[in-house]
């Protein structure tokens, strides 16, 4: 089995504790994260190797963003994809087990849904369509994970009218998500086991005072799988672990993991 998880963890070096709880508790094989907030001399590299992660590839920027693939198993780098525009350190690409591993981090887009008023709404679209040009080309076995910072269905976030016009939901991003998916293949795991009509959410907002009394949530850390990979991914391995945004100083994603029979 290879277990394999996601994790925004809004500042690696801050919720290093966190994370070795989580990595103690689910015992993945991979974890990819995203937001780590610092560059790569910065990485809290023995934190990890003291949990049995001495595998690393950090792809790392001074204040923000920043991703990292950490893993029990050999790791081989490889070139990621050029999604953004920026250049921002969004994306981490590597082999491991002979399956390419991809750990994305999507702009969240701020708040003005028009390409036209709001650069970063404009920035978050050329990422998604980078994305549906780059992967319609793949052709290796690929679980591509991440924070995509959009919720594409219905039943990913607590309203879908209310939504609609809100960054996250809105018809621009979440068709263009979907053209991604399938310009390269991929199977949504979380859909996969877990089917509509069944609400899944990975994100709850910092300004709501009690997350759990509405449970205003939104799935925005996604697990796909390429499509001959797929059918490997076993239903009981796939967790969403939303225990963890009760934790003490908590980042506002949750952990997901996903595992394949290989």
């Amino acid at each position: 089995m290879l277990r394999i998880a996601t994790w925004n963890i809004n500042s690696v070096r801050l919720r290093a504790p966190m994370v070795r709880r989580f990595l103690d508790e689910a015992k993945p094989d991979v974890l990819c994260l995203q937001e780590i907030k610092c560059r790569n001399g910065e990485f809290p590299e023995k934190a990890f190797r003291d949990a049995g992660y001495k595998y690393m590839h950090v792809v790392g920027q001074k204040g923000w963003h920043g991703v990292a693939i950490v893993s029990k198993l050999k790791l081989e780098p490889l070139a990621a994809p050029k999604l953004c525009p920026r250049e921002e350190a969004r994306v981490a690409a590597a082999r491991i087990a002979g399956i390419e591993i991809h750990n994305l981090y999507v702009p969240a887009g701020a708040d003005i849904p028009d390409p036209t008023l709001n650069p970063k709404f404009k920035h978050k679209l050329d990422v998604l369509d980078r994305m549906k040009r780059d992967y319609k080309k793949r052709t290796a076995p690929t679980i591509l994970v991440g924070d995509l910072n959009v919720a594409p269905g219905e039943f990913d976030v607590w309203s879908h009218k209310q939504l609609l016009n809100v960054v996250s939901h809105t018809p621009p991003e979440t068709t263009r998500l979907e053209a991604a998916r399938e310009a390269g293949r991929f199977v949504d795991l979380a859909r996969l086991h877990h089917p509509d009509p069944e609400k899944l959410f990975t994100w709850w907002s910092y300004r709501s005072p009690d997350w759990t009394k509405n449970n205003r949530g939104r799935r925005l850390d996604h697990i796909w799988a390429s499509d001959d990979i797929a059918p490997a991914s076993q239903a009981a391995a796939f967790h969403i672990h939303t225990p963890c945004r009760s934790w003490e100083r908590p980042s506002d994603h949750v952990p997901v993991v996903a595992g394949f029979k290989l």
